[in-house]
């Protein structure tokens, strides 16, 4: 199962909730309504803007539309040799 990293920037998050729409298994909001990573719907131990995760192809492809319904492209997905994959670079 391959690895993928998924990274928000809160400084470019405005809450607009696009993510936990498209992939509510991986993403929720804080209070702060930014948006974090969870650990295939494992609430962590507060907001994680940061996590690497074991997905399937098909929440892949989840994960990347979740990403690419933000506003402010503020979700950055990395494949498992730490490549950019979006935002394309």
């Amino acid at each position: 199962m391959p690895k993928i990293t998924i990274k928000v920037d809160p400084d470019l998050c405005i809450g607009a909730a696009s993510c936990v729409t498209v992939a509510p298994d991986t993403f929720r909001l804080n209070e702060e309504n930014k948006a974090f990573v969870l650990d295939h719907g494992e609430e962590p131990r507060g907001p994680v803007y940061e996590r690497t995760i074991d997905v399937t192809e098909e929440e892949k492809e989840t994960i990347l539309l979740s990403a690419q319904s933000c506003p402010t492209l503020a979700v950055f997905l990395f494949d498992e040799q730490g490549n950019q994959f979006f935002p394309e670079v």
